[in-house]
């Protein structure tokens, strides 16, 4: 079988590439190193899939150049991918919180049945349990060196598509393939670490944040760069929950960043009102209106819960507000790939074409999706970014 392109990958750019091409009359064959597609979409957000956020801008993401998305995103919008999902799948988007949508069935696997069905009816080819192990420049195309369900082969394409993903979730198939294969071929990487990944905290603080697990506030994380506004959560060993996620993209070692405990407070007025009313009532019982008993408690060790609001000084005030409205926090690291949602850095884009995002260098070869250097905020981002690099490679093939 002579095919218009080889990808590589199937995850969410790998499938909607394919997907596309398809629909274009083209024919492509998929290699996928597991034995089902779409593994890391069928676990997102719970088995229920955040497949896009309605608010998807360049402003939601990192790199190093960001407007490169303007051009991908002009081509294939969030309305373009909730249009494609409700005419091939019947997938009817529901939004959540903060513009996540979520299929209406609540069933990732919708998702990946769709592309499925779709591949097969415009007789997309895949490979499963394939693993791709290096990959040459031939003239006029590519060589791919692969071991397939445990036999070595090789194959020649004109177009290459690298859709591999990262590094995070090793046991869905991780690679650092795409990587690889860009350095192998001289291209430009972007350093990559874990992003929207939880953070742990180390040291004297250490026990601290162990005696709150499963404790969780809506709080305010914040650093010089960004603020977010979501819920935190209390671990065994640091960090986690949504704006912890959302500011780990960017922390880096030795960082500190800030958390507003009281977000949609002034607890300056509410002291304040209190001494306005006697201040008969404790730092403490003030606080039990905002917080669990178990955090007002553990708080105690850094404020004067028990002392009386009539009875504070300017300096105990002082020192009460900036503990709930400027919490200091200096991780020690985070989780590692195997906990992070997504990778930070990748394929420069410097070395793509924007509108295509073909090699500048190298004809015919693609990469897209998490392999490039494009991270997304928590609540369907990274998604929204594969559906619309794979339908722009798509187009090109």
């Amino acid at each position: 079988m002579v095919y218009d392109a080889v990808i590589i990958g199937g995850g969410a750019c790998g499938l909607m590439c394919s997907a596309q091409a398809g629909l274009l009359g083209k024919r492509t064959l998929l290699l996928e190193r597991n034995d089902k597609l779409g593994a890391k979409i069928l676990i997102s957000g719970g088995g229920r899939c955040n497949f896009t956020n309605l608010h998807t801008s360049p402003t939601n993401f990192i790199s190093e150049n960001p407007n490169f998305l303007h051009s991908v995103f002009s081509r294939w919008s969030v309305e373009d991918t909730l249009s494609f999902f409700r005419c091939y799948g019947g997938i009817i988007g529901e939004e959540k919180t903060l513009g996540q949508l979520f299929p209406k069935s609540n069933k990732a696997k919708d998702v990946v049945s769709m592309f499925s069905k779709l591949m097969y009816e415009t007789h997309q080819d895949v490979w499963l349990q394939t693993e791709v192990r290096s990959v040459e420049k031939l003239d006029g195309g590519y060589s791919v060196h692969l071991l397939r369900q445990g036999v070595e082969e090789r194959l020649h394409c004109s177009k290459l598509v690298i859709a591999s993903g990262g590094l995070p979730v090793g046991k869905l198939g991780a690679s650092d393939l795409a990587l690889r294969v860009a350095r192998h071929f001289g291209l430009s990487v972007v350093p990559t670490a874990p992003a929207l990944v939880p953070l742990t905290i180390t040291g004297k603080d250490a026990d601290w944040y162990a005696s709150l697990a499963g404790n969780s506030i809506f709080a305010r994380v914040f650093n010089s760069k960004i603020s977010f506004e979501e819920n935190i959560l209390f671990t065994h060993w640091g960090l986690s929950g949504p704006a912890i996620l959302q500011i780990s993209s960017y922390w880096r070692p030795g960082d500190t960043f800030t958390i507003d405990l009281l977000p949609k407070f002034r607890l300056e007025e509410l002291i304040k009102t209190e001494r306005s009313l006697g201040g008969k009532r404790t730092v403490g019982q003030l606080l039990q209106g905002y917080f669990t008993r178990k955090f007002v408690d553990a708080l105690a060790k850094f404020i004067p819960v028990h002392v009386k609001i009539a009875s504070l000084s300017k300096v105990d005030a002082k020192l009460i507000i900036d503990v709930v409205h400027r919490f200091p926090v200096k991780p020690a690291g985070d989780k590692g790939y195997d906990k992070a949602e997504v990778m930070r850095g990748g394929v420069s884009t410097t070395e793509l074409n924007a509108g295509t995002l073909e090699s500048k260098r190298y004809p015919g070869l693609y990469f897209g999706g998490e392999a490039v250097d494009i991270t997304g905020w928590l609540g369907g981002f990274n998604f929204q970014w594969a559906w619309s690099s794979g339908h722009a490679i798509a187009q090109d093939l």
